[in-house]
């Protein structure tokens, strides 16, 4: 059985700074989906070359994790633009739209402040990474910032969603939880 969510896709209306942020979380929505085709493509061609040529592989398997994490991470922000992400609305549905307004006004306040706590360090391990130097104790030996720069591109790209979304409830551009007024 399979039920629909109460929340749309954000709204944007004419708001500019909404439909940039609109745009830039559904870009890295496609570059995200780019990188989950590239990971199949490069396990179909690792499973070829073990199986089929029978030689080893020395990157694929790490490519790949890297891919699926990366595209998991730059793919936070369009969940967040299409309300994608886990939605318990019984408590909203039981206030009034006022009390909701102000309900959604504290989730993404404390989400966006939670984000960006994140995103600092994140940032902060992705600078270490680079200015340390580190590799994978592999046999391709990849430099970790490369990969470990997902972590603050995406949570960055996040917070913006989150502010975006913010903005569009205060500006009431947007419904809280996507719930209409009765």
């Amino acid at each position: 059985m399979s039920s629909h969510s109460s929340a749309a896709a954000a709204k944007t209306g004419d708001n500019v700074f909404l439909k940039a942020v609109a745009a830039i979380s559904t870009l890295a929505g496609w570059v995200a989906a780019g990188m989950i085709v590239a990971s199949v493509a490069i396990t179909c061609q690792m499973i070829f070359v073990r199986f089929v040529l029978n030689q080893s592989t020395v990157w694929q398997t790490e490519m790949v994790i890297y891919l699926v994490i990366s595209a998991t991470m730059v793919g936070l922000s369009y969940v967040q633009l299409l309300r994608g992400h886990v939605n318990v609305d019984l408590f909203p549905i039981l206030l009034k739209p006022s009390l909701r307004r102000i309900l959604a006004i504290f989730t993404l306040s404390a989400s966006a402040l939670m984000i960006a706590v994140m995103l600092w360090y994140g940032y902060e391990y992705w600078h270490l990474a680079m200015s340390k130097g580190w590799k994978s104790d592999t046999v391709w030996a990849v430099r970790l910032w490369i990969p470990y720069l997902s972590i603050p591109v995406g949570l960055g790209l996040l917070l913006l969603q989150l502010l975006a979304d913010l903005t569009a409830i205060i500006l009431r551009i947007d419904v809280p939880f996507g719930l209409e007024e009765k």
